[in-house]
């Protein structure tokens, strides 16, 4: 949807930002001084070489640079990094990163050009699983992949006392959400989503506005039910921005179906 359609009161990216990383995770500097060979099954090999708390020298092929990131410790030696790119400003990327199973989960996000891709969301996001190290050598534990275990699931997420939304799991590719308590308060939608089983009771959910140009990327941990990701979208004044994000969680319900009336 284009901003001649956006509903008059509907609220901007940044509008609904600020302030909704409160309860996030805190970032750690664990990583500085340690470099990942990351392959992933797209075909796609990518060197990291954290060189401070917040550079990390990345090179792919023929490609390379030292770019800005982040690293949150999400569960015991499983690691959440969001990268940014100075040279490609409307694209970011995320890596899971299990140390222990060596299992990566790639997410690769860009918000695309007006009119690039009609009736879809402005931002796109590719998931890719992968291995840490050498490929040659198998991983433990389970692959990372697409999961149906939240449809019908209701949970609320607190990001801070002014940020409080509710989510229900429609099926493998829509949610809905509404904002309780904030400055979208009344607000809500169904937009497209995608959730991902990372490990037992470890899950990595995105979804893709449809009204505001803007994408968010949470991994779940329902050991300590905690929120933990970031959003990528476009400023009521036209500029891409990455801001982190992170709530606490909350189950409220789950509806049940029928054999043969399951969702998508």
């Amino acid at each position: 949807m284009n901003d001649q359609n956006r509903p008059a009161d509907w609220k901007h990216f940044d509008d609904f930002a600020a302030g909704i990383a409160t309860n996030r995770l805190p970032t750690t500097g664990a990583l500085r001084g340690q470099t990942f060979k990351i392959t992933l099954k797209t075909g796609r090999t990518i060197d990291l070489a954290f060189t401070a708390t917040d550079t990390v020298a990345w090179s792919e092929g023929a490609e390379a640079g030292a770019d800005w990131y982040e690293a949150l410790e999400v569960a015991p030696q499983v690691f959440f990094i969001n990268m940014t790119f100075a040279a490609r400003p409307a694209e970011d990327e995320a890596f899971i990163i299990d140390i222990k199973t060596r299992r990566v989960l790639s997410v690769r996000e860009r918000v695309r050009e007006p009119g690039e891709a009609p009736g879809e969301p402005r931002v796109a996001q590719v998931y890719s699983a992968g291995v840490l190290g050498d490929p040659a050598v198998p991983p433990t534990g389970r692959e990372p992949g697409p999961t149906r275990d939240l449809i019908g699931l209701t949970a609320h997420y607190t990001y801070s006392p002014n940020h409080v939304y509710e989510h229900i799991y429609l099926s493998s590719q829509r949610y809905a959400w509404q904002n309780l308590v904030g400055v979208q308060r009344g607000h809500g939608d169904v937009d497209l989503a995608t959730t991902w089983k990372f490990a037992e009771n470890l899950y990595v959910f995105g979804f893709r506005e449809f009204i505001i140009p803007v994408a968010s990327l949470f991994f779940y941990n329902w050991d300590t039910m905690r929120s933990t990701g970031k959003f990528l979208g476009v400023t009521s004044q036209g500029k891409v921005e990455n801001k982190p994000a992170g709530a606490f969680i909350e189950k409220k319900s789950r509806a049940v179906y029928d054999q043969g009336q399951e969702p998508v």
